[in-house]
């Protein structure tokens, strides 16, 4: 499966932004779906994931009850709606896929998310 990642920009605190990753392959309605991110300086970590069928969704701590991840099989598009950002959130944004937990059998460009202050 190719991933696509797509949806960063600048945005101020407070703000929304919704990423999309668009999947090529007839195989993604199969894999778990997720976000990473990484910071300047810092190493890549994990955001969000969703299983097959959208029904579990997993969440870093600190972007709980701020994030949702969600995804459109049929459409072979996964999401990521990130609410009331801050300026913490400043990274470039990948999303992946996997057959299982941890996800890390595919991966997109990423797209970079910037919130001011």
């Amino acid at each position: 499966v190719q991933l696509q990642a797509s949806g960063g920009g600048l945005v101020q605190a407070g703000g929304s932004l919704r990423l999309s990753c668009a999947a090529s392959g007839r195989s993604f309605s199969r894999y778990f779906m997720g976000w990473f991110r990484q910071a300047p300086g810092k190493e890549r970590e994990f955001v969000a994931a969703v299983n097959w069928n959208g029904e579990n969704t997993y969440y870093a701590d600190s972007v709980k009850g701020r994030f949702t991840i969600s995804r459109d099989n049929p459409k072979n598009t996964g999401y990521l709606q990130m609410n009331s950002l801050k300026p913490e959130d400043t990274a470039v944004y990948y999303c992946a896929a996997g057959k299982s937990l941890p996800i890390d059998d595919a991966w997109g460009q990423g797209t970079q998310v910037t919130v001011s202050s």
